[in-house]
Parts: structure tokens; C-alpha cells; sequence
């Protein structure tokens, strides 16, 4: 079983922690049988354990994992039984050139594979992160009796520490998740030696969706109240799947959490979700969300210290946005397979500003409309982490042309030391761009936002190599937004179109039948 194909795909076939704990017990018992039965000489030795006098099956207890073999349904491969076309992230055969098309016109949308796109099946967990699995996923190894005996051999902070009775085999720290997502502790710790690897060798995934929207009079809410699997039957499962496989997972939170408040007097639109939601980021695998936008304050200041003391209590981390102007500025820390990420939010939507930033007493976001403030914190970001990717929402909804703002400021983003540039709010697709060899992607579009009949995407941004060797391929996921479902692009002709359209749109910019994104000439 591979862990992450080197060309930048991603699997989701990796080897969980739970069964690396149950094999490297099986290991240790099998390794003690030996030693037992070198020291009597039989060569016959003692039972290996309790279970083989009691006639329990072998791993009934934890000693031993299931067979090789058996995780292969579980953790199958986006797209190896995908004949009609690619999965996310799959190499599969290159479809033919089709002229693109775009707009908000009616549209009929493939429906995604059935049973060859391994429906119902749960990612495994890997070692390079922990997630919480959806509740309509099937059971994870950890609540299998194997699973649970071996779990027995992990520490609170999941780190392995089995060992042998013998001495022979010790693999304390060996079960380390070098790769887990974990906010990082201390914002002050200088980016050099983060890598955890002698050779400092690395390679991750951070996956990006645009907007999403969970306000209870919304229709994309009501619609979800409706289905039986809840968010699973609005976006497709090979969607989901992309994103609970990425080392880290972000997205535009695109409203308020909360039951307090009042709607902000003259906004024509405004947003706020229940405090419960908040799940539906979980079943994503969503693991940090910016929330500097135009509408997270739409039920004013109570609204918005509800949001951040939700996210807080459902640990997942934001940035872009806080209860002073400090937080607000304050760069996002992850880590992933021993490199510090930080991210880092401002918005400049609005014509009409009435979303405020934060001052050093009054909560609010972090705005861009004059760059200063948001240049410093994407220097602290850099100074402070491995990489740094900014995520800005900015540019005039409905429209695929570019304010000339955005490639002005966006080039001063990575002058800054961003190593990336992520945009929103436009609620549709907009193109992209290679500056100084980094790449600016103008707008996610809407991800699962409204009705509307529009093209979206997930974008990948996968960072592998050393210290000394170190490269960063973009790719787009493409997907459709209508009627409420975001549903994954199957087929080879529309995922070529959608290609096509976004070269159409970008600035020296080229993207593969794969998705790969690269710059032209």
C-alpha cells in the first residue's frame, strides 16, 4: 500500500495508526515467541498469548491486524475503478479538448460514479493526520476489536509507544503522526529546522473550497434539512473524500454562528447558522476557515464573538478575524509532515464597508483595502513558518474579469513572502496567474453556496521536496454548483472544458487533463 503518489495525487489508501499499533504488536508477540522458544531449546516454546489456549481468532485481542490485503476496499484510490473517468487527483487517460462554455445557464450535470467510485467507503485514517470520520461512514478500525487493542498501545497525544517485553523491538515514537495536523504551539518559533526528518524531507497537501454558506433561511440549509445523509447528499462523495484526505483542509466560512444578534440595518443580505452547523465542518474534514469576509458580521458584535467561541469549541482554528485587531492580523500556525504553515486572511469586498475591522478594543476582521496592515502579517507569517499562503477575499461578484486591484495587490502578497495567493468572493470562477514563480488563484467561486448553475472547484496546493529542493504543484479538483448540490466533474469532456475555460480566463497559465496546473511559456 503507497502513501502519497510522488506526482501529487492524493491516496487515501495510507496505513492507519491504529493498524500500524496492531501489526507492530503482532511484531512484538511474534518476536517474544521466538526468544521463548530459543530459551528452552524446544524450539516449540509457550503459547504466544492467552487468545491461542482460549481459541480466540487471532487479532480478536489487538495482537494482530487484519490481513494486508484487507484494508484495500476501505482505502481504495480515488478513481481505480473510475473507467468513465478521472477521479481527483487520478492519472487517468486524458479526455479530448472541448471547446469551454461558462455561465449560469441550465446545465446537466453527469451524476457521479456509483459503486466504482467505492460509495460509502470511509478514507482511512492517516498517519500523517487524524480526522473525525462522518457519522454515516462505517465503522473505523479503531472501534473494531483489533482496533481497539492496538489503540490501547497509543499515548494521549497519539504518539506510538509500544515496546516488546523482551526489548527486542521498541517503537516508542515510531507511531509518531510526524505529519499530524496540530496547531502550532508558539507563534515565535523560527521557521528554520521544523522538519522532523534528518533529511528534512516533505510532502503534504493543502486542499482550499470557496464559498459555503449555512444560514438557516438559506436554501442551501433548507435544502440540506431535506436529505437523508445531511451534507453527504449535497456534495458528491469524491468531493468530500478530496478534502478529508488533504493534510490540511480551509474554506471561506461565508456566515455567523449564532442565535443572538440583530441583522445589520440596510444589508440586503445576511447570514447566521445555529451553533450546531458547526458539524457540517467537521464531516468535511474542514480543519481551519477564514473568516474574513463580508458577512461574518452580519448580526453585529455579539453574533461574531458567538462564531469565534463556536469554532473554538469545536477546535477548529480560524484566522482573519478576532476579538482585537491584534487577533485578527495574527497568522494561523499548522503544522504538516514537520513544516509550519501559516496562514493568513484580510478582505477588501466591500463597496459599501460594513464589516469592520478589529481596533485594539472592539472585535472585527482584518481589511486590505490599504495593504499595509495585511503586509505585515504575512511577513510575520513567513518569518515565522515554513510557508506562508494568503487567503483574500476581494474582486466584484458574478464577473470572471479581474479588478485591477487584484493583480496589483496579489503581486505585493508575494512579495511579501507569500508562497501562494487564495482568493474569494465573487461566487464564481476566476483565473489564475504564475508571478515570480508563485501562483495567485483569483477566486474559488462559490463551493456550496445557492442554487445557481456554476462551475467550481477545490484547489490543491501539494509542497513536497527538501530544505534544499523544495516545489509546490497547484491542482484543481473541477466540480459544478447547481440546484443546490456540488457534484465532483466525472466525466473526461466536462473536467476538459472546465479547463479550458479557466485558461481562458488566467494569465500564463496552463493546466493538464490531470488538472496540473503550470506556467505558460
Amino acid at each position: 500500500m503507497t502513501d502519497r503518489k510522488k506526482n501529487g495525487k492524493i491516496s487515501v489508501g495510507k496505513i492507519s495508526l491504529v493498524k500500524r499499533a496492531a501489526l507492530l504488536t503482532a511484531l512484538c508477540l511474534a518476536v517474544s515467541g521466538c526468544a521463548s522458544r530459543r530459551a528452552d531449546g524446544s524450539g516449540q516454546g509457550e503459547p504466544e498469548s492467552a487468545a491461542a489456549d482460549s481459541g480466540r481468532e487471532p487479532g480478536s485481542d489487538g495482537s494482530a491486524g487484519r490481513e494486508s490485503g484487507s484494508d484495500a476496499s476501505a482505502g481504495r484510490e480515488p478513481g481505480r475503478d473510475d473507467p468513465a473517468g478521472k477521479k481527483p487527483g487520478n492519472d487517468g487517460p486524458a479526455g479530448e479538448d472541448r471547446a469551454g462554455v461558462q455561465g449560469e445557464e441550465a446545465r446537466t450535470v453527469a451524476p457521479a460514479p456509483g459503486s466504482g467510485g467505492g460509495a460509502g467507503e470511509e478514507p482511512e485514517v492517516t498517519a500523517d493526520r487524524v480526522k473525525t470520520a462522518p457519522s454515516i461512514k462505517p465503522e473505523s478500525d479503531s472501534d473494531s476489536p483489533a482496533g481497539q487493542g492496538a489503540g490501547a498501545g497509543l499515548n494521549a497525544g497519539g504518539q506510538g509507544a509500544l515496546s516488546c517485553a523482551s526489548g527486542a523491538l521498541s517503537a516508542s515514537g515510531a507511531l509518531s503522526a510526524s505529519g499530524a495536523l496540530t496547531p502550532a504551539s508558539d507563534a515565535s518559533t523560527s521557521a528554520s529546522g521544523t522538519g522532523s526528518d534528518e533529511d528534512n524531507g516533505y510532502d503534504f497537501t493543502i486542499c482550499f473550497a470557496g464559498d459555503i454558506n449555512l444560514d438557516e433561511n438559506w436554501g442551501t440549509t433548507q435544502f440540506l434539512d431535506t436529505q437523508e445523509n445531511g451534507i453527504y447528499d449535497c456534495i458528491s462523495e469524491e468531493l468530500v473524500e478530496t478534502m478529508q484526505a488533504a493534510d490540511i483542509m480551509c474554506l471561506n466560512n461565508e456566515f455567523t454562528y449564532s442565535t443572538g444578534g440583530s441583522p445589520l440595518p440596510g444589508k440586503a443580505y445576511t447570514f447566521r447558522a445555529k451553533p450546531e452547523r458547526v458539524e457540517v465542518l467537521h464531516q468535511l474534514g474542514v480543519d481551519a476557515v477564514t473568516l474574513a469576509n463580508n458577512h461574518v458580521y452580519d448580526y453585529g458584535k455579539e453574533a461574531l464573538l458567538d462564531t469565534f467561541e463556536v469554532l473554538e469549541e469545536a477546535e477548529i482554528p480560524y484566522f482573519g478575524a478576532g476579538r482585537t485587531l491584534g487577533d485578527a492580523m495574527k497568522p494561523l500556525y499548522l503544522e504538516a509532515d514537520g513544516k509550519r504553515i501559516a496562514l493568513v486572511g484580510a478582505s477588501r469586498a466591500e463597496k459599501n464597508k460594513m464589516t469592520p475591522q478589529a481596533t485594539e478594543t472592539e472585535p472585527g476582521i482584518l481589511r486590505c483595502y490599504d495593504t499595509e496592515l495585511y503586509l505585515q502579517a504575512i511577513r510575520e507569517g513567513k518569518e515565522n513558518a515554513d510557508f506562508c499562503v494568503a487567503f483574500v477575499h476581494w474582486g466584484t461578484e458574478y464577473s470572471f474579469e479581474l479588478e485591477q486591484v487584484q493583480p496589483d495587490t496579489g503581486r505585493e502578497y508575494l512579495d511579501a513572502g507569500a508562497d501562494a495567493v487564495i482568493g474569494a468572493h465573487s461566487h464564481c470562477l476566476q483565473g489564475m496567474e504564475y508571478y515570480d514563480g508563485k501562483p495567485i488563484i483569483y477566486s474559488l467561486g462559490n463551493y456550496w453556496f445557492n442554487e445557481k448553475t456554476l462551475d467550481t472547484m477545490l484547489v490543491q496546493l501539494h509542497f513536497t521536496g527538501s530544505d534544499d529542493d523544495g516545489q509546490l504543484e497547484v491542482q484543481v479538483v473541477p466540480a459544478v454548483q447547481a440546484g443546490y448540490r456540488t457534484t465532483w466533474a466525472s466525466e473526461a469532456e466536462e473536467q476538459r472544458r472546465i479547463y479550458d475555460f479557466l485558461e481562458s480566463i488566467s494569465h500564463n497559465v496552463e493546466i493538464s487533463d490531470e488538472g496540473i496546473v503550470s506556467e505558460a511559456g
